[in-house]
């Protein structure tokens, strides 16, 4: 079995080895821009990690980990573009370092590029994989479809906004781990297992992030505490609010939803105030830990010997307890 730390060694270095200085630059090197900076790296990680569980030989896995990280930084690309990011991981997105025609088109590139990383497993898994690749691109996309209607509509409800987060972030998840274990030659139970074990933590992993946007600790979070509030942006956090909210402090929380003209500062502080009255943290760590203790029970029953297991439960605790 392979240490986490060997495993992230191992996708990180394989990704910084990847060539980008190929013509025309003006095509590649916003893709090496985007990559290079980094992230987390969780997905190749978790493919590489369900791997591990059925085969120490991981070399067969290694270009389609590449393949999820490039879909998956391709989706950012798209993303900074419809969002108006001006930041990722506290550098220039490429529509703003380069231009937004620059980062539509070096984005088709990545995904094309994806494909072509995920085409190298093994050829008798390659039909089965490509097909949860393609369903899980297409799932992504419906997910940031349904993010982007949820910004036009009044109301939202929580089961909508889970569905959303579901098909926008934990599908990938779920993929990376049911795509490493198919080249790990897991049979189909184990594999399905995983798959929903990834789901239930990337719902986790969402929600972990709705409430590090308003609850975490300033100094390591990296950066302005409240984004989602100065936004509107729909999360468990503000739909539970409103759910909660008794007559009073609604009138109160559309007031600062319909401002246009706010003392930002002001306005954080008066959500979190409203957020801290309805009970929305205690709402949302119950969700998760609802999440957090449906995936183990999936990591429970994959059929290999607990201490194998140890990497994916340690990785989905340290998810849980991130402050960043």
């Amino acid at each position: 079995m392979h240490t986490a730390e060997e495993i992230y060694n191992t996708v990180n270095q394989s990704i910084d080895k990847i060539d980008w200085g190929i013509n025309p630059p003006g095509l590649y090197a916003p893709i090496a821009y985007v990559l290079a900076l980094g992230g987390k790296r969780i997905r190749p990680s978790l493919l590489l990690m369900a791997s591990n569980l059925f085969t120490d030989n991981l070399q067969a896995a290694i270009n389609p980990a590449i393949a999820i990280e490039i879909f998956h930084n391709f989706t950012l690309l798209h993303d900074d573009i419809m969002d108006k990011a001006p930041l990722r991981r506290k550098q220039a997105t490429v529509h703003v370092k380069w231009d937004e025609n620059t980062a539509i088109l070096s984005g088709d590139a990545m995904l094309i590029k994806a494909y072509e990383y995920m085409a190298t497993m093994p050829a008798d898994k390659l039909g089965e994989c490509l097909r949860i690749f393609s369903k899980t691109a297409l799932e992504v996309c419906e997910g940031q479809q349904y993010d982007m209607d949820f910004e036009k509509l009044e109301t939202v409800s929580q089961d909508d906004y889970l569905e959303m987060i579901r098909l926008k972030t934990a599908v990938l998840l779920g993929a990376s781990l049911q795509i490493g274990a198919i080249i790990g030659r897991a049979n189909k139970t184990d594999a399905q297992l995983l798959y929903d074990f990834g789901i239930y933590i990337g719902l986790a992993f969402q929600l972990k992030d709705d409430l590090l946007d308003v609850y975490a600790d300033s100094t390591k979070f990296g950066k302005q505490i409240g984004g989602d509030i100065l936004c509107n942006k729909k999360t468990f956090l503000l739909i539970t609010a409103l759910n909660n909210a008794d007559k009073n402090t609604k009138i109160e929380l559309n007031a600062w939803l319909t401002k246009k003209e706010f003392n930002p500062q002001e306005k954080i502080n008066a959500l979190i105030s409203i957020y801290n009255k309805t009970s929305v943290k205690t709402s949302c760590e119950k969700k998760m830990d609802e999440y957090f203790t449906l995936a183990l029970s999936c990591l429970d029953k994959i059929n290999i010997p607990s201490h194998k297991k140890q990497v994916l439960f340690t990785t989905a605790n340290q998810l849980m307890k991130r402050e960043v």
